[in-house]
């Protein structure tokens, strides 16, 4: 694992205590460097959902995860689930980049 996506993990798991996460680097999708590090799609469920919005589910994490969206992190796709949720979730593909220059 490398260094962004290992702080997101380790971040997320101690703000939420999630009972599933799944962090996938998705920069290979972009026109960016080989190996960077900079469009992830995070899939979260926590019990600290519970009763909140999307909105307000986003947020939180958008706090915890500050340093990274300040610095390496250009895109963050976001699925945020109560465990009540989560049983019949579908969480979408992700659509190919079509910008930043590709031809």
């Amino acid at each position: 694992m490398k260094p962004v996506e290992t702080a997101i993990i380790a971040k997320l798991s101690d703000a939420f205590s999630p009972g599933h996460m799944e962090v996938i680097n998705e920069s290979h999708q972009h026109n960016v460097p080989p190996g960077s590090e900079s469009h992830f799609k995070v899939v979260l469920v926590s019990q600290a959902f519970v009763g909140k919005r999307q909105v307000q589910r986003h947020q939180a994490i958008y706090g915890v995860l500050g340093e990274e969206l300040r610095g390496p992190v250009h895109a963050l796709a976001l699925h945020t689930f109560a465990p009540e949720e989560w049983g019949d979730a579908q969480v979408p593909a992700s659509p190919n980049c079509l910008g930043g220059g590709r031809e």
